[in-house]
């Protein structure tokens, strides 16, 4: 500005245009934001803005935290609640106590005591008549009207009539061991314990493969062991 002055003002006064006080003015330069108090209230001003959201934040991830807890709370409940309909009403509403199978069989020991002292198994139909054996209410329909044709026809099943051979050739067998051990220990021929020894383990593998082809068409639950040669001479030596 006192640049501008010395230049507009005559020769003369061309000396005050260099004048210490001139360098001076010429030297000051506006205050800066950066520094001072209006960049101060921005700082201020950003930081509450900062901490008002992650204020926000917390807020929000507790609201949902305690929303899901809930949620679980609802659902553990439900599944509370079915697992009570499972077991008789003795047993019901004992949430944190171990119930075992043990524990079911004895409520349903009690009931059936408790039924029988009352006298609610007297009065039953059929009671004092033959049980009707023609037909077996666990079987499949299909395989129980086959059994029931078989039957009428003086046939049986092929695992049945295994079932019968099998039991009378192990019945033998046993009877043959048992002669040939005795023989043995009256103190025999060792030759003829061991010849006949030979010859049992023969028929002994022999009813093993026909307990092996039963086990393969017999219904589920009914398969049967075969024989040890060993298990079946220790239960002679005791």
């Amino acid at each position: 500005m006192a640049t501008r002055l010395a230049r507009k003002l005559p020769s003369s006064f061309s000396a005050f245009s260099s004048s210490p006080i001139t360098k001076l003015t010429s030297g000051i330069s506006p205050p800066s934001m950066s520094h001072g108090g209006p960049g101060l209230r921005c700082a201020s001003s950003s930081s509450s803005s900062s901490s008002s959201s992650s204020t926000t934040t917390t807020g929000s991830n507790s609201s949902s935290s305690k929303r899901e807890k809930k949620i679980t709370d609802r659902l553990s409940a439900v599944i509370d609640a079915v697992n009570d309909r499972k077991v008789p009403p003795e047993l019901r509403g004992q949430r944190n106590n171990v119930r075992s199978e043990t524990d079911i069989i004895n409520v349903v020991e009690q009931r059936i005591w408790h039924s029988m002292e009352e006298g609610q198994f007297e009065n039953l139909a059929g009671k004092g008549k033959p049980l009707n054996l023609n037909t077996n209410p666990h079987a499949d329909p299909a395989e129980d009207t086959l059994y029931r044709i078989l039957s009428k026809n003086g046939c049986a099943p092929e695992w049945v009539e295994l079932n019968k051979e099998i039991r009378n050739k192990v019945s033998e067998w046993r009877v043959a061991l048992k002669k040939a051990w005795t023989s043995k220990c009256n103190g025999n021929d060792e030759e003829k314990w061991i010849e006949r020894c030979e010859s049992l383990k023969k028929q002994l593998r022999d009813i093993n493969d026909k307990v092996f082809r039963y086990n393969l068409i017999v219904p589920f639950g009914r398969q049967m062991f075969g024989l040890k040669w060993e298990k079946e001479v220790a239960r002679l030596e005791e």
